[in-house]
């Protein structure tokens, strides 16, 4: 989160050093002709390292504008905290550990400062302990868990009988692949998940096959008959991975309902399955093993437009699973759902663009769904959609626009002028989204011509001036981008008083903010025709 302060670090480091190269007096020192030809190579090195146009990942950044604004809690945010623990390495229990202590120690020696990055740090901690099946209060490097404290605070729990995802004493205890030991339903979420490492060492695990550790489950009961120590009681209507049997046979029930003859069997059996989808990960995971997918992507052709919503919701709310995004696109689900963009009911229109922004996680889908013509359906919804719709669409966009030929296919489809009316529209609340997408827009040649107009500047000023911190920092970045391809947009900028804010912000902003206005006043100063 603070890559950018670093690197501006180095910059200055580097700065200094080819200012005192360029001082240094050859002739007194009575340098050798060698030494002066390495020390001309040194500084020919020195003024070659650029900074970059934007040094924050921006799907990165993205993804956290989106976590932290917890506008929407639908479960599409799911999606976007799985692909951040991917990006950042942080699915596995040590891992996460790791980051915790390093957070921790990161508090000490800052005191006071930083407080808001340190802050959102804690926060994505929390749900990343969550996706690994801990729960977000426990400290991960701490002997054992807050409730096992609270249960028994004078007696100690070998450290032997805790399973290392929950800290909590093993009640059934079982040996992965891999010959570590944890409990059943810990490990089983896990695996549920996705996840194919073992949560302690981080090898792959070669099979998923769970063996009962019964040795170390008759310890643990001789240590608690021992210590008079209660174990916690399991639920008996579990089965041997966690999950009820009651559940199980009732996803298998209303998979085999969708194709049903009855059109209220069907139809009570698409609501209640996208009912299912929505609640857990488990329900996610059982739906596609008893073939829920394949029959709902069929629903998606279905001539009820009730039926069709619930199919295209229930698809969204299985693709949260990375596995399921796979196994949605390989029974070719995008195909129907572009066409429910394009002609299906307002809600359905919405729900096709958030189940798009899902599938469009995965790189080749990114491909499929721009060439199968989706961009300009979710440009029309951009601009004429409800709030939420806009906002589906807003989130589809900017990640189908990671892709070069896709931001083509936006600017053809006349995305500028949409996102350009976001920023006129306060009241939405969607100017940090419309600028990150325009900073993606920026990047494509075409783009930058077409944004690089002075009613944009204009309004790229006002942000600046007037802004949240939140809004000004993208505005900044934006205007950067524009500016180390053109100079002629840092000159009109100005003409409309930008500097002073720049100042103003180089000062006293956000540490991003910051960054952002002293890299333009940098690269102000680097032109004699501008002030």
């Amino acid at each position: 989160m603070e890559s950018e302060a670093v690197m501006s670090s180095f910059h200055a480091v580097y700065d200094k050093l080819n200012q005192a190269l360029d001082d240094l007096p050859y002739d007194e020192l009575g340098i050798s002709v060698e030494v002066k030809e390495q020390v001309e190579l040194t500084r020919m090195q020195l003024k070659r390292a650029k900074r970059r146009a934007d040094t924050q990942d921006i799907e990165l950044a993205m993804d956290m504008m989106v976590v932290f604004s917890k506008k929407d809690d639908r479960n599409a945010d799911s999606a976007i905290l799985e692909r951040l623990a991917s990006k950042l390495e942080l699915h596995a229990i040590p891992d996460l550990k790791a980051e915790e202590v390093a957070v921790r120690k990161l508090v000490k020696e800052r005191g006071g400062q930083n407080a808001e990055s340190i802050q959102q740090i804690n926060y994505l901690l929390g749900k990343f302990k969550q996706i690994a099946g801990v729960d977000e209060t426990i400290v991960l490097d701490g002997p054992f868990s807050s409730k096992n404290l609270q249960r028994c605070r004078s007696l100690l729990i070998p450290h032997e009988f805790l399973c290392p995802i929950t800290l909590e004493i093993m009640v059934d205890p079982v040996i992965v692949a891999t010959g570590q030991t944890y409990e059943r339903e810990s490990i089983q979420k896990w695996l549920n998940s996705n996840h194919r490492t073992c949560p302690k060492t981080g090898q792959n695990l070669d099979h998923l096959s769970l063996a009962s550790n019964f040795a170390l489950k008759n310890l643990i009961q001789q240590w608690c008959e021992k210590n008079n120590y209660e174990l916690p009681k399991k639920d008996a209507c579990l089965g041997s991975d966690g999950i009820s049997a009651e559940l199980i046979e009732e996803i298998s029930s209303l998979v085999q309902n969708l194709s049903s003859c009855e059109f209220e069997v069907r139809r009570e059996a698409i609501k209640k399955i996208r009912m299912l989808a929505k609640e857990n990960p488990d329900n996610r995971i059982l739906i596609a093993n008893y073939g829920g997918i394949p029959p709902l992507v069929q629903l998606l052709s279905y001539q009820d437009s009730n039926i069709q919503e619930h199919a295209v919701t229930a698809l969204l709310n299985l693709s949260i699973d990375e596995t399921n995004k796979i196994l949605v696109a390989r029974e070719g689900a995008i195909p129907a759902i572009v066409e429910i963009l394009q002609h299906g009911t307002n809600e359905a229109r919405e729900n096709s663009a958030a189940a798009l922004f899902s599938l469009s996680m995965l790189d080749e889908n990114k491909v499929l769904i721009g060439a199968l013509n989706a961009i300009r359906p979710l440009v029309h919804l951009l601009q004429n959609g409800t709030v939420r719709g806009k906002k589906d669409a807003a989130t589809a966009l900017f990640n189908l626009s990671l892709n070069q030929t896709n931001k083509s296919r936006a600017i053809k489809a006349g995305i500028i002028p949409a996102l350009l009316h976001l920023l006129e529209e306060k009241n939405l609340g969607m100017i940090d989204e419309a600028l990150s997408i325009l900073l993606l827009i920026a990047s494509h040649p075409e783009g930058r011509n077409e944004i690089g107009k002075l009613s944009f500047i204009k309004t790229l000023v006002e942000i600046i001036r007037n802004g949240t911190p939140k809004n000004k920092e993208c505005a900044l970045s934006v205007l950067l981008q524009l500016g180390l391809h053109n100079s002629s947009i840092i000159l009109a900028a100005l003409q409309y008083g930008v500097y002073e804010h720049l100042v103003e912000l180089a000062k006293s902003g956000t540490n991003r903010a910051q960054r952002k206005a002293n890299s333009i006043l940098q690269h102000i100063s680097k032109y004699e025709h501008i002030p």
